[in-house]
């Protein structure tokens, strides 16, 4: 009787699930996200395979600071800038953070272009990660990555789609803001629930702390959902799917709303 012990079969490595992440210049507030998503990531199952950051709102500095200065009023609007100011001094920008980590910054005027699709698709990319991107995702760049794309969004489904829901949620007295992720779907907001979490409102608060509680709450979140995904079989978390008749699209808050949000005893900061 042979006296050599064989081995065990060694099983195969898992492979790690491939992401791309597509978001928004914003030393503020959407970089809280990628602060807790980039340190907390397990690398040894997730791979950020590339990373594009674009404008915020996908439009010149310039119309950016009159959209933000009518929505803050003058005084908060200076005093955000004295933040950006700071922040843009220091060097903290998400672009530093992803780089800190490793990961390939690709630079596109749009990411529906054919040549950014096919770069996504050359990449053999798993899942694209929306954070806040400027841009309306179409047809083609929907169907790129193997397992499809998801965004995040700080607002419960279908009631809050659109745009600035944690502001929206405040001024219609919920109890929680409800950080969701979602499938992606041609119409904005429309793709199915994959997972959520509540975000405690208080009665008097404000924007700025709710926006930083639920970006850096959402990026946990991002994880736990991305770790879901199977590279190796395909498999794919199960979402829940809503009808659009029962929510309704919110724009960009106009003066007359911020007026009542501050009669409730919220503040912008």
């Amino acid at each position: 009787m042979s006296g050599v012990v064989s081995k065990p079969l060694q099983q195969a490595a898992t492979p790690k699930l491939k992401v791309y992440v597509i978001t928004e210049d914003d030393p503020l507030y959407v970089i809280r996200f990628f602060g807790v998503f980039f340190a907390e990531l397990p690398s040894d199952r997730i791979e950020i395979v590339g990373m594009t950051i674009s404008r915020a709102f996908h439009e010149s500095i310039l119309s950016t600071a009159r959209r933000v200065h009518r929505f803050y009023g003058t005084v908060d609007f200076l005093r955000l800038l004295v933040r950006w100011f700071r922040a843009k001094v220091s060097g903290r920008r998400i672009s530093a953070i992803a780089r800190a980590s490793g990961v390939r910054l690709f630079s596109t005027s749009s990411v529906n272009e054919p040549d950014f699709v096919a770069h996504v698709r050359n990449l053999s990319v798993d899942v694209v990660v929306s954070v806040a991107a400027p841009e309306v995702f179409k047809r083609d760049l929907l169907s790129a990555p193997r397992l499809g794309c998801i965004n995040i969004h700080s607002g419960r489904l279908p009631e809050y789609r659109g745009m600035m829901p944690t502001f929206w949620q405040l001024l219609a007295g919920e109890r929680h803001a409800t950080v969701t992720i979602h499938e992606m779907a041609e119409r904005l907001d429309a793709g199915g629930v994959i997972s959520t979490l509540e975000f405690p409102l208080r009665d008097r608060d404000s924007l700025d702390r709710v926006i930083v509680g639920t970006k850096e709450a959402g990026g946990r979140l991002m994880i736990d959902t991305l770790l879901r995904f199977d590279a190796r079989t395909g498999e794919r978390p199960i979402a829940r799917q809503f009808s659009l008749a029962g929510g309704s699209y919110h724009r960009f808050p106009d003066p007359a709303s911020v007026r009542r949000f501050r009669e409730r005893g919220h503040r912008m900061l």
